[in-house]
Parts: C-alpha cells; sequence; structure tokens
C-alpha cells in the first residue's frame, strides 16, 4: 500500500494496482470524513475570489502568480479555477498530468508548491464545456467536497468574467469568499468591473479589495507609457471604498510564461511584474478577514444602495 506523507506535509499518492478495499482505505486515510460543505472543507482557509466584469484583464495569469508567491512565502496555497468554460490555470502554471482519484476522492496535482483543481484536468483542452447552471453548480459542489484540499491557508479562486451562476454557486458554497475586483485602467473596463463588485455586495460577499492590471509599460528608456489610461483601479477603490492593494505592469514576459506554463514569478523572480504582485500578496493579507455569512436565501435581488 502506498504510504502516506506526515501530517502537514503535501501529499503524493501512487495508488497503481491497489484494490478496491486498498483504495477505500486510502481514502478514509486521507479524507477520514466527507465534507458536507464548505466550512468542513475550509475550516480555517482564507478564501479569495479574484473576479472581473469582463474577460481579457489577465485575471487567471494574476491568479496563478500570486498563488505562487504566497507559496514561496511559506502559505499553504491552493487554486481553485472556476473559470469552467475558459479553464487556462492548469496550463499557465505548468501541469500537464491528471489528478490522482482515490476512491472517488480527487488528489490534485501541484506546482510550485501550490494544489490545482480545474475542469482543465478532466477534459482536453480543445473540448468546449457546454453546461447549464445546475451541472455547474454540481461541480462545483464536487470540487468543495470530493477534493483533498488538505486544508491550505489560502484558496485562490479564479472565477469567470461576469455575473452568472458560478458566483452565485460559490456564494452558497463558501459564504466566507472575499471578493478582488481586477480591472484595467481605462474607464470602460472600470465601469464593468464595477458590476462584479456590486453583485458581491448583493449577495453579502465581502470586498476586500481593488487590483489594477495592465496599469502602464515601462519602454527601454525607462518612460512609463499609460497604454490603457491611467486612473481607473483608484476610481474604483475609492467608489467601493475598499483599498487599491496594487498596480501590475504590462510586461511581454508575464504573457509569454503562461503561455509556455513557466510563471514569471518562478523564472524572474526579481522582475517589475513580479515585485508588483509581491506587493499585492502583501496587501492582501493585511486586509480584514471576511465575517463568516449565512447562504443567501432565495428570491428577487435588491438593488444596491
Amino acid at each position: 500500500m502506498a504510504a502516506l506523507a506526515p501530517l502537514g506535509s503535501p501529499v503524493d499518492v501512487d495508488v497503481r494496482g491497489l484494490t478496491e478495499a486498498e483504495a477505500h482505505d486510502v481514502r478514509q486515510r486521507l479524507q477520514p470524513r466527507r465534507p458536507t460543505d464548505a466550512s468542513q472543507a475550509f475550516p480555517r482557509t482564507r478564501v479569495f475570489a479574484l473576479s472581473s466584469g469582463k474577460g481579457g484583464v489577465g485575471k487567471s495569469s494574476l491568479s496563478v502568480n500570486l498563488a505562487i508567491i504566497l507559496a514561496q512565502r511559506g502559505h499553504r496555497v491552493a487554486v481553485l479555477d472556476a473559470d469552467v468554460y475558459g479553464f487556462s490555470v492548469p496550463r499557465m502554471i505548468g501541469i500537464g498530468r491528471k489528478p490522482t482519484i482515490v476512491d472517488n476522492l480527487v488528489v490534485p496535482p501541484r506546482a510550485h508548491g501550490v494544489a490545482v483543481v480545474s475542469v482543465a484536468l478532466f477534459a482536453d483542452e480543445e473540448t468546449p464545456v457546454i453546461w447549464r447552471g445546475p451541472m455547474l453548480h454540481k461541480m462545483l459542489s464536487q470540487f468543495v467536497v470530493d477534493v483533498h484540499w488538505d486544508e491550505p491557508d489560502l484558496l485562490i479562486v479564479d472565477m469567470p468574467p461576469g455575473t452568472g451562476d458560478v458566483a452565485l454557486t460559490l456564494r452558497e458554497l463558501v459564504p466566507a469568499t472575499e471578493v478582488v475586483v481586477v480591472t484595467t485602467p481605462q474607464p470602460a473596463a472600470q465601469k464593468v468591473a464595477q458590476r462584479a463588485a456590486y453583485m458581491a455586495r448583493k449577495l453579502d460577499v465581502q470586498v476586500t479589495g481593488v487590483v489594477e492590471n495592465m496599469s502602464w509599460f515601462t519602454g527601454n528608456d525607462g518612460v512609463r507609457y499609460e497604454l490603457f489610461g491611467a486612473g481607473g483601479g483608484e476610481l474604483l477603490a475609492q467608489q467601493l471604498d475598499v483599498p487599491l492593494l496594487g498596480q501590475v505592469p504590462l510586461v511581454p514576459a508575464l504573457r509569454e510564461g503562461s503561455d509556455r506554463g513557466t510563471p514569471i514569478a518562478v523564472t524572474e523572480p526579481e522582475s517589475e511584474a513580479t515585485r508588483a504582485i509581491a506587493s499585492v500578496a502583501e496587501a492582501l493579507l493585511t486586509t480584514r478577514r471576511a465575517r463568516m455569512s449565512l447562504p443567501i436565501l432565495q428570491g428577487p435581488a435588491q438593488e444596491v444602495t
């Protein structure tokens, strides 16, 4: 039988050749009692959902590099890729293998000290996911209770753009989720990102802060060029009365590393972008933790005042 790691250590389980009874025994040792909700799956975990009102703001690459930097600082970190239709986290972080499954319990693969769960681990990259709301809810529920998360300190959730079913399901499954709104500097993106924040508040979810991505490009001459305007992140933070956690510059190596599966936080730890994301990580950890609240009741949404 496969030997289990000491308590508190990352788990690496080889279940090849196990009988059904042996696999069941391994599951019982990894997860003695199946969680019924997020309070049991994440009893002490701080959960940050990186959200935006639109796609293309660099939310996934920010999620990956933020998670790696937090892990480098000694935290136990996991990433849940909740962008079901546009999953990309495994590719960006450099995971190409399938997860280990022990008696229907998923043991997530790790890269750079970060455990990752994503639809991409169970489907071909080229295969579209065509699901209605109930299927999304079922999948996210299984990702909460049927995964050996091993009680991470921090869970980063890469949310899909917009204000749809995934946000509603996450609110129900993980009531203490904290939303971090990601925007770019231009007013059009800031206005759309504002909707994600307003939805969070309608659902009684704490908005912890704002991150402005693609804030500027630093040329070879050392001059910062604000290609997408300026001030959108700070304005949004002021409107929401939350801190601007940081501004991340537009750096080609950040995009290139995400495409290759070699995150910039690993390959260029002293780069301008990595330092900026590290500042976001430090600011994030100094914010007030969300209070636990009860799941929302079904009914008409109320307007934010």
